[in-house]
């Protein structure tokens, strides 16, 4: 038996979802087969990979993918949906996960401001995804996980 799978569900698998599978691979990649996949997949942001690098995480391996590369092909352990337009669509598309959590956080690549605004968007992304994903491996581990 493999480990249980973890897939961070987002439109995009551009930002919030890629920023949580490198965080996910970081803290419990050992404990779980962790991937991401957008309902609308459109690239990885540049700002995502430049925000993790900032804190010594390499998003090197991953990329973009789309939902239809997993659905009906593996059993997922626990679907996170980290975007409110994938939480609707959910239901319909990713009905047999064993566990299903919503965990939404603002689009950072919806920041229009400035260069600075913008990447300081990602980095409170980054951020708050950090901070979730240790908080839930330390309930769900039952051990505690710190975060940098």
């Amino acid at each position: 038996m493999g480990l249980p799978t973890v897939l961070f569900l987002c439109t995009g698998n551009s930002a919030r979802s890629q920023m949580a599978e490198a965080w996910m691979r970081k803290f419990g990649g050992d404990r779980f087969e962790v991937l991401s996949a957008g309902t609308e997949p459109k690239g990885i942001n540049p700002l995502s990979i430049k925000v993790m690098e900032e804190l010594g995480i390499s998003m090197a391996e991953q990329r973009s993918k789309s939902l239809g590369e997993f659905l009906g092909k593996l059993t997922v352990n626990h679907v996170i949906i980290v975007c409110a337009e994938a939480e609707q669509a959910c239901p319909r598309i990713w009905p047999f996960a064993l566990q299903r959590h919503f965990w939404p956080f603002d689009d950072p690549a919806a920041n229009n401001g400035s260069d600075e605004e913008k990447l300081n968007a990602f980095r409170t992304a980054r951020d708050a995804i950090g901070l979730r994903i240790t908080k839930w491996l330390t309930e769900e581990l039952d051990e505690p996980i710190a975060a940098e």
